[in-house]
């Protein structure tokens, strides 16, 4: 039931005040055909307006279901319209960039039914208007009287109580004008419809009530209505009030399919709006990719860099971190006098480095702290902890006996530069012998990480897969040092012994030249060695630790219980890797060292020397501490020095002595100690203690030079006596260092650690820990020193590089924000063209936030439009780049690459900056006036 009480609607022009309506009071039937009267300007158009929620009334009441609307807010008269009222206008007012079903769906979508429901009904009300086969073509392929049509299947889709119809055939021909007047009528069994009109003649032939109006006020009312003065039979027939439930708001993807219908009938400017706005997306998406890929290249090189260079610790070590740094240290002068220059003491400091930084490093407690934190294992591509444990390789011989079986034989290959001129008595290379001391290279990480870090050679078999398998590691021109092959024993390690002796005789005539050799794959790939550990060198014999022939060691090699080692594959350093310390080796795993270290310590000879703690097997003679041998040292001295007594006071005192003074003059006495020790009617080895005396006494140092002086005498007089004096230094060896010299080898005492960091920032981690480790530390001497060879040289490329990106990223920042301004222009100039879209919505139901919510939509489709097209742009773009970073570079691995997070994160801004810019164009499209917008063109 719908009622008017005293209803006035004044408009202020100005300082004007024009009367639209004055004190109207009509109250209408549950279903009845009005029609409505009146001359232009009377006040029909602005009564239906009231009627229908569009315009609200200036004074007066207007009562639905004997509900007033005095209070409504705007929210009640959205659902007020949405669910009650249906508008047909003169001029269709279809939204023209839908359908004919979705125009018809879209109360329904405001009403939130669902989608097969919508359908259904949409169906249903446009099959009744004749419209059945017309539901996918547009408005504009349609004639007027087809389109009223389509306008009246949307008032009716939603069930409305009341049907407002202004001027519906105003702009229709009479045949059309009386087809749609039939249909009205027809609706008007069930419902109530108000109709608007300047034809009395149509009015007069559907309607069964007209209200005329003039001057704002009703002057005829052909069949009014009284509520109050129904009778009961009357009420008895009247229909049960509907109620009408709360309006949802329009669903979001509802508003997005809205705006980009539309937006796809302006496909060109659409297209070139989000261009414009992808201009700055395009540029930071550009700036990310090569800094991600510089990034990446860093990171790759940190990672291989920390695969050649790892933070390292050794037992003695200098600092070579203060060294470098007391190198680039640069004092600040104080007050700087005119036309002075003052010196910058480097040398001192240099000096004063060098002085204090040889250290000794308890690596046996840090490997324990190592173990027991987690954040080197979480930092770290690896963790090697080596030993002083050797690999003793041997090359197989097949050959055959004197009967005609197959004999096999076996030949000592290289082990180093220094033991091979050690075997032919040609002295000490020195540093230049320590350079190529070790043919072998221990593989650094997982498998994995090892496939990143080599290449198998075309045709060149397979990595490792045990700790029986090992990989030749050649350069990228195949090209492998002749020491490794020494090493493996592919080439004959008596070529190189006769042509080192010829070098040192200095005979023209002997004349050795070695030519340069090659080698197929199938050569060197399933080439077999054997390798025993250090331990099986010595055997137990009489109850003394002593050498085995090469004959035992032969049928040692021959055993089952003998390791073979194979190489199973030819490998190059990858193209990005820094690996190329290791070009040249053996590369192994690590379960090789630990089955070599394991084998090693299990020896018998290692259990015969652990059973024997008090006397060395080797020498046969009693560790340090026992009374004869002490006994024997002080009276040769105090023989020959009698002052001595006055400073000597205990046995401990005279070890500590020949110890502290002769220092490790006395080392060369004590490698392969004479069996049975030193003899002193021997004149070899009466000779090998004069030599090494004789040095000592050139030493700038008094005490070394007294001592050793006092010692040549004890040679001179009394060889026996210097023979014992050596000998209890060979007996007052360390036991640990015994057992280390026969090949036991402690998993707790490595001899250095090598920690292989992640990258930079890990190194960063890992070298910080270590600081706190030695913060923790009383003493000095628990203190680690470590070096980080790599570290003063590139810790900065990585942050330089993102602030170099961040401040090119700001100034680029600048037109994307440029281009959202101009995106928010544009959405208001579509508000502008859509201006009696929104009116049309609005009469239909839409809230004012469901017309916000519309252009909201629109701005987020072209922020996402402009973000997928300038990261669709910066792909390609990418390509062109890295064609020519590479013809600038050569660099395979720098590579520009947008991250996908990155481009995610891109459009999501995209459409954030979009959908701010356009929150004051959408206000502004909320709230504008329906009443006013329906009658823009």
């Amino acid at each position: 039931m719908l009622k008017l009480q005293h209803i006035t609607k004044n408009y202020v022009m100005g300082d004007t005040v024009v009367g639209a309506l004055k004190d109207v009071s009509i109250e209408f039937r549950e279903n009845e055909f009005v029609s409505i009267l009146g001359p232009s300007g009377c006040g029909k158009t602005t009564l239906l307006n009231i009627i229908g929620g569009l315009d609200k009334y200036t004074s007066g009441d207007l009562i639905i279901n004997d509900k007033s609307t005095k209070e409504f807010q705007d929210k009640d008269w959205d659902t007020y319209r949405n669910h009650s009222i249906g508008f047909v206008f003169q001029s269709y007012n279809l939204i023209p960039h839908q359908t004919v079903l979705s125009n018809v769906e879209l109360a329904l979508t405001l009403s939130g039914v669902s989608k097969e429901e919508r359908r259904k009904r949409a169906r249903e009300v446009l099959e009744r208007v004749g419209l059945g086969d017309q539901l996918h073509k547009k408005p504009n392929q349609m004639s007027g009287g087809q389109m009223q049509r389509v306008a009246i299947a949307r008032a009716l889709v939603n069930d409305p109580d009341i049907l407002l119809a202004d001027e519906p055939t105003g702009a229709l021909d009479s045949e059309t004008s009386v087809q749609i007047m039939e249909i009205l009528k027809e609706i008007s069994k069930e419902k109530l419809i108000i109709m608007v009109t300047h034809n009395p003649d149509l009015a007069d032939e559907y309607s069964n009530r007209i209200i005329r109006l003039l001057d704002g006020r009703v002057v005829d009312d052909s069949n009014p209505y009284d509520s109050q003065a129904v009778t009961e039979a009357d009420a008895h027939n009247e229909k049960p009030v509907k109620k009408i439930k709360k309006k949802r708001s329009m669903s979001f993807f509802t508003a997005l399919l809205l705006s980009l219908n539309n937006l796809m009938t302006k496909k060109g400017r659409t297209f070139l709006t989000s261009f414009a706005g992808s201009i700055g997306i395009i540029g930071i998406a550009l700036i990310l990719s090569v800094s991600s890929g510089v990034n990446a290249y860093i990171n790759s090189v940190e990672e291989n860099t920390m695969s050649s260079y790892p933070i390292e610790i050794y037992e003695s070590t200098m600092d070579t971190m203060s060294l470098l740094s007391s190198f680039m240290e640069q004092k600040t002068i104080e007050n700087p006098q005119p036309n002075t220059v003052y010196s910058n003491d480097v040398m001192l400091n240099v000096m004063d480095a060098f002085s204090k930084g040889i250290t000794s490093n308890n690596l046996t407690a840090f490997k324990q702290h190592i173990e027991e934190n987690s954040v080197f294992k979480d930092n770290s591509i690896d963790i090697k902890y080596r030993y002083r444990a050797g690999l003793n390789t041997y090359t197989v011989i097949e050959g055959v006996d004197t009967a005609g079986n197959v004999k096999y034989t076996y030949k000592k290959n290289l082990g180093g530069i220094n033991e091979l001129m050690a075997e032919l008595g040609l002295g000490d290379t020195g540093t230049a012998g320590s350079l190529i001391s070790s043919a072998w290279s221990e593989l650094v990480g997982d498998m994995n990480h090892i496939k990143t870090q080599y290449n198998l050679v075309e045709n060149g078999g397979r990595f490792p897969e045990n700790e029986n398998e090992v990989v030749l590691i050649v350069g990228k021109d195949l090209l492998i040092s002749d020491f490794t092959l020494y090493t493996l024993g592919i080439r004959d390690t008596q070529e190189l012994k006769n042509y080192l002796r010829s070098i040192y005789d200095n005979d023209p005539s002997n004349d050795i030249t070695i030519e340069p050799t090659s080698y197929t794959f199938e050569q060197i790939l399933n080439y077999e060695f054997k390798v025993i550990p250090d331990s099986m060198k010595f055997k137990v014999e009489d109850g003394k630790i002593v050498r085995r022939s090469e004959y035992e060691i032969n049928q040692i090699l021959a055993s089952d219980s003998c390791e073979t080692v194979k190489v199973v594959g030819i490998v190059t350093p990858s193209e990005d890797s820094l690996s190329s310390s290791a070009v040249g080796s053996i590369g192994y795993l690590k379960g090789l060292m630990d089955k070599m270290i394991t084998n090693s310590n299990t020896a018998e000879t290692i259990d015969a020397q652990k059973a024997s703690p008090n006397v060395n097997l080797v020498t046969g003679f009693p560790f340090a501490g026992f009374e004869y041998d002490v006994t024997s040292i002080k009276n040769i001295l105090f023989t020959a020095s009698p002052e001595l007594e006055n400073y000597i006071k205990s046995d401990e005192q005279v070890v500590e002595l020949i110890k502290t003074t002769l220092g490790e003059g006395m080392d060369s006495l004590l490698i392969d100690v004479p069996y049975g020790g030193y003899n002193g009617s021997d004149v070899a080895h009466m000779a090998r203690i004069t030599a090494v005396l004789t040095e000592l006494t050139k030493i700038d140092d008094v005490s070394v030079k007294s001592l050793a002086g006092l010692l040549m005498m004890q040679a001179m007089t009394n060889p026996t006596n210097l023979a014992n004096i050596v000998n209890t230094m060979v007996g007052s060896s360390d036991y640990d260092d015994v057992l280390s010299d026969i090949g036991f080898v402690s998993k707790d005492k490595p001899s250095s650690i090598l920690i292989y960091p992640k990258d930079f920032e890990a190194k960063d981690i890992i070298s910080a820990e270590i600081e706190k480790y030695n913060e923790s530390m009383t003493a000095d001497e628990d203190k680690i020193t470590y070096t980080d060879t790599v570290g003063l040289l590139m810790s900065s490329v990585t942050t330089i590089v993102n602030a170099i990106s961040y401040v090119l990223i700001a100034f680029v920042a600048i037109s994307l924000v440029v281009s959202s301004i101009m995106i928010g222009i544009i959405t208001y100039i579509s508000v502008l063209e859509r201006t009696k879209e929104i009116g049309i919505l609005r009469a239909i139901g839409a809230s004012k936030k469901d017309i916000s919510r519309v252009f909201n939509a629109e701005t987020l489709i072209v922020g996402f439009a402009a973000g997928a097209i300038g990261i669709i742009a910066t792909l390609l773009l990418n390509i062109i780049i890295n064609i020519i970073l590479y013809a600038l570079t050569g660099l395979a691995a720098l590579k520009a690459v947008l991250p996908v997070t990155g481009a995610i994160i891109l459009v999501l801004i995209s459409m954030g900056l979009t959908l701010i810019a356009g929150l004051i164009p959408s206000r502004i499209a909320a709230k504008k006036d329906p009443v006013i917008a329906l009658r823009t063109e």
